[in-house]
């Protein structure tokens, strides 16, 4: 099992949806998180004939551009935890941020009292709350910016490294955050936008994008994302444009039932 499978508690809660406690590894590569590359991370190595397990159409047609094989359409874990949820959204209050975030190999360059400063005047008087990526989250300094601006900061969670010190709560942590709050910003595309709007929420993107160091010239940084996806990047999106690129970028149509998806996942 690929260590990424297991990134988020993507793993943990495939198997809670496919009511198995201890399955055992994913036979493949499962995709940890949306991109507008193939699934996948820049670089990634894989092992010749093994399944490429990815969320939607659009990433294996992305995927095969690239000519890559062996992709297998499930849907996204996300779609998954909320396919289990039993009560539908309440209608929240304020809103959540999650500035665009680095990783452990490559850190963000940006001004955050400066966006602190954007996000407020946009959203105007309501609680605000800003959700921080681990390694920015890990900064007193950044955490301090957003704090003395009157936010509430968090973070979800850890999504570990070579299987140590990983939350598998983490979605859980990001689904009760979503669904207290009525809207969902950012100043960049990303899962948390659509994981939001999987729910109803409100969603925009706007504010300085911030720039990843070293990053990779394949993915075409934020031009590349203005190109393909000009109708989600303003301060408020369509409600029926984001549900239609949810659909299109999580799979949320195309989940499989338990026992298929234990299959495939090879489980059974």
């Amino acid at each position: 099992m690929h260590h990424a499978n297991v990134f988020y508690g993507h793993a943990a809660i495939l198997a809670r949806y496919c009511g198995l406690s201890d399955p055992g590894p994913i036979q493949g590569y499962l995709q940890h998180g949306w991109n507008f590359h193939d699934g996948f991370a820049v670089g990634h190595e894989f092992v010749p004939g093994t399944p490429k397990f990815v969320w939607s159409e659009t990433v294996r047609r992305r995927g095969w551009s690239l000519g890559l094989r062996d992709y297998y359409v499930v849907g996204a874990p996300w779609a998954y935890l909320v396919a289990m949820q039993e009560d539908p959204p309440p209608p929240g209050d304020g809103t959540i941020v999650y500035p665009f975030h680095g990783w452990e190999g490559q850190q963000i360059i940006g001004d955050h009292a400066a966006y602190a400063d954007e996000v407020r005047a946009m959203e105007g008087d309501v609680p605000l709350t800003m959700c921080l990526y681990w390694n920015d989250y890990d900064k007193p300094e950044v955490r301090k910016v957003y704090a003395d601006k009157g936010f509430r900061v968090i973070t979800h969670g850890r999504r570990g490294h070579m299987y140590i010190g990983g939350d598998t709560d983490f979605l859980d942590n990001q689904l009760l955050e979503l669904r207290r709050h009525r809207r969902v910003v950012s100043n960049r595309l990303g899962s948390a936008l659509l994981y939001g709007a999987s729910l109803g929420r409100e969603i925009g993107v706007y504010g300085d994008p911030m720039v990843l160091r070293n990053d990779h010239a394949v993915l075409g940084g934020m031009a590349r994302q203005q190109r393909l996806f000009p109708q989600l990047h303003r301060a408020q999106v369509d409600p029926g444009v984001a549900a239609g690129v949810v659909r299109a970028e999580l799979g949320t149509e195309l989940l499989l039932p338990p026992g298929a998806l234990a299959a495939r996942l090879g489980w059974a």
